[in-house]
């Protein structure tokens, strides 16, 4: 049995950077550039971030961040579990320590943008309640993005 942490770590780790680049590297396999809305691990580093660090047996597998808006409101970035730990409901479990930290915080609602053409991470968020908006914040259309909510608390 394949025993899941999921913890608060800093996001600069090798394994994180090698699950960025990932990340970056299947994004950019799916979508054109000026579709792709990454932050860099710099972002990830921020005061207003909590960044979650999925471990299998000691091993990372994935990652994600709650970026706080200010404005009662968190976005999910980074969300990514490593292709090879994909079925042990890795993501399910960072979803839900993302909600409880949002709720902690006191915070209304979580957002995120996600693409079209990743029908697994629309599953996953329509499952957990996530519902279609709008764009939010500096996000334009983009008939790529799928953007979703949660409210919280």
């Amino acid at each position: 049995m394949t025993a899941i942490t999921i913890a608060e770590e800093p996001p600069r780790q090798p394994p994180i950077l090698r699950l960025l680049e990932l990340s970056d590297a299947y994004a950019a396999s799916l979508y054109p550039a000026e579709s792709n809305h990454m932050v860099d691990v710099s972002a990830l580093e921020m005061p207003t971030v909590s960044f979650f660090v999925a471990r299998s047996d000691g091993e990372i597998v994935g990652c994600c961040a709650l970026v706080e808006a200010g404005d009662g409101t968190a976005e999910i970035k980074r969300m990514f579990v490593d292709p090879e730990a994909r079925g042990l409901k890795v993501g399910r479990r960072l979803l839900a320590a993302m909600e409880a930290k949002a709720e902690r915080r006191g915070l209304t609602a979580i957002r995120l943008e996600t693409g079209i053409h990743q029908p697994e991470a629309i599953g996953l968020y329509k499952s957990s309640g996530y519902v279609e908006r709008p764009p939010f914040g500096s996000y334009l259309a983009d008939p790529l993005s799928l953007f979703m909510e949660k409210r919280v608390g």
